[in-house]
C-alpha cells in the first residue's frame, strides 16, 4: 500500500486515474483461463486410455475389476 503525505498532514492513498478496460483485466487474468489436459492413463486390462477414476469404455473394468459387461459384436 502506496500513502503520500497529504497538504494538511495527514496522508491519502494512491487512486488510479482512469478505470481499467476489461480487455486489459481479462489480459493480466488470462493465466487462470487456460484449459489444462484431462488426467489420462491407461486400462490396466486392455490397455486403451481413459480418465483416470472412470470405468474403461472399451472393456468395462474398474480398478482391476469387470464393472460393466459388454456385449461382443
Amino acid at each position: 500500500m502506496i500513502l503520500f503525505n497529504d497538504t494538511k498532514g495527514g496522508f491519502q492513498m494512491a487512486v488510479p486515474k482512469r478505470k481499467v478496460s476489461k480487455a486489459r483485466r481479462d489480459k493480466r487474468r488470462s493465466n487462470v483461463w487456460k484449459l489444462s489436459m484431462p488426467g489420462m492413463v491407461k486400462c490396466s486390462n486392455c490397455g486403451e486410455y481413459n480418465l483416470t477414476h472412470r470405468v474403461c469404455s472399451a472393456c468395462g473394468y474398474y480398478d482391476g475389476k469387470q464393472v460393466i459387461a459388454k456385449k461382443e459384436a
